[in-house]
């Protein structure tokens, strides 16, 4: 036996081969990419099927294009869009704007867990096992924002090309547009006050007289 091969690997290693390892970076100190689609924890608690969190309180985070120039705004009422779909969403974006320069902003991610049990299962027996990723996305709230030097009508164009392949309903909104509240738009007047004012209760008189009748009163 060769004193070489007696010693430890690390010993007889190659000049490059100790080089490469001196020039390995230890640590980073750009943060690792997150996945949109899927939350990091995984799924070790099944999550209940729940509903959208919309905000009652006179809040309107979420409905206005942050970092972005245009964003997509769903308009309809609130939905579970399951990771998939939302991935088709980003697709036919970047497939319409290839080429371009351009940054592409998501505002949702898929974090909540749906459970499905087989077909023809008898009732009971659990709650059933993972099926896929999704997420919990509000009424007025914008999943899209785009950045960059494109013409509005292309953006609009790769927008409505997103919103055929999502579920529901949604609309076109600019940096700048104003916010909204539930489903009513801060514009033409319409306060923060206003719109967290109580409702005024009218008199009894008032109010039975708009109950239809067969004969007058």
């Amino acid at each position: 036996m060769s004193f070489c091969s007696s010693l430890r690997p690390s010993l007889c290693s190659s000049p490059n081969h100790i080089l490469a390892k001196t020039l390995q970076r230890t640590f980073s100190s750009t943060p690792s990419p997150l996945d949109w689609l899927a939350p990091k924890r995984g799924h070790n608690q099944k999550n209940r099927k729940g509903r959208p969190r919309v905000r009652t309180g006179g809040s309107t985070k979420g409905t206005t294009v942050v970092w972005g120039d245009y964003g997509i705004r769903m308009r309809d009422h609130d939905r579970r869009i399951s990771a998939k779909q939302l991935q088709i969403g980003a697709d036919a974006i970047k497939k319409r704007l290839r080429g371009q320069r351009y940054r592409l902003y998501t505002r949702v991610c898929a974090n909540i867990g749906v459970y499905t049990s087989g077909n023809e299962v008898r009732m009971g027996k659990g709650k059933g096992s993972f099926d896929y990723w999704a997420a919990r996305v509000a009424v007025s709230r914008i999943l899209f924002e785009l950045k960059g030097d494109l013409h509005e009508q292309v953006v609009r164009d790769a927008f409505r090309l997103a919103g055929n392949k999502l579920p529901g309903l949604y609309e076109f909104v600019r940096k700048g547009d104003p916010p909204v509240m539930g489903i009513t738009k801060m514009e033409a007047g319409t306060t923060l006050e206003e719109m967290q004012r109580p409702r005024l209760k009218l008199p009894m008189d008032i109010t039975a007289g708009r109950l239809p009748a067969t004969t007058p009163p």
